[in-house]
């Protein structure tokens, strides 16, 4: 199981990316992300690595793909195995294509779960769904070694998926909530220049220091990073850049 996730292994977290503007003291407890489980190219994280992941709940309001990919692989490290599954599965609502691409990987090899070559495919098809998808070839090859009646099993599977899991749903459903996060963000830099995201910097009964927290454009920045990974492939996905502050309306006679 460990080499699908170092296949996949990427930046899944936000703190990686913000870990520059705080240093390392501040960030010690919270700068693990996907891409720092990988040890080397040739070393696939093991389930400590996996278990050691920091998933940063206030990621949810903006890139749920990203943050409940980051839930099923620490789930999976700490052998919570149908938690992994539930968590892979909403992520791979949110449009999360290697979450996609793990689910199907799951199924084709019986990880915890029977085999089931039908549903492995049906998962690999969304998995590739984007032009030049990384995922291209685990479909091409768990198709060619597909029977006929399993590619016809597959295909009655992907009508009852793709309303659900299919980018034509799962990505324009994702970038609308994309979109709305960062509209909140637009509106809330009328009033603050730092922004403290849940589960950061801070434990979650504590109330955060705003001072310790990123500026705002910093992480507007951060998000818009990981979005361009979750929407990769996906025409219709527009990053916000620049965040322009909402200025309240003048007082009458002024």
């Amino acid at each position: 199981m460990h080499g699908l996730f170092w296949k996949t292994a990427r930046s899944l977290l936000l703190p990686a990316l913000l870990a520059g503007f705080f240093g390392v003291p501040l960030m010690a407890a919270a700068a693990t992300d996907g891409a720092s489980t990988v040890k080397s190219a040739a070393t696939p994280p093991s389930d400590a690595d996996l278990a050691s992941a920091k998933c940063v709940i206030g990621e949810e309001r903006f890139l749920p793909a990203d943050y409940f990919y980051c839930l099923a692989t620490e789930s999976y490290g700490e052998q919570h195995y149908a938690y992994a599954q539930k968590f892979f599965t909403e992520a791979a609502s949110w449009s999360s294509k290697p979450a996609q691409y793990v689910l199907g990987i799951m199924a084709l090899n019986g990880d915890h779960q029977p085999v089931n070559r039908p549903l492995a495919l049906a998962w690999l098809t969304l998995a590739a769904e984007r032009p030049q998808s990384d995922f291209k070839s685990a479909y091409q090859s768990a198709y060619a070694s597909a029977t006929a009646a399993e590619r016809q099993a597959a295909e009655s599977l992907l009508t009852s998926m793709r309303p659900t899991y299919a980018d034509a749903t799962a990505a324009v459903r994702a970038e609308k909530r994309y979109a709305q996060g960062m509209a909140q963000l637009a509106h809330l830099n009328a009033g603050m220049s730092n922004y403290c995201m849940e589960g950061l910097v801070t434990p979650a009964d504590l109330t955060p220091d705003p001072m310790q927290c990123p500026p705002m454009q910093t992480v507007v920045n951060a998000i818009d990073k990981e979005a361009a990974i979750v929407f990769e492939g996906w025409s219709g996905h527009v990053s916000v850049g620049a965040l322009q502050p909402v200025h309240a309306p003048a007082s009458p006679g002024k």
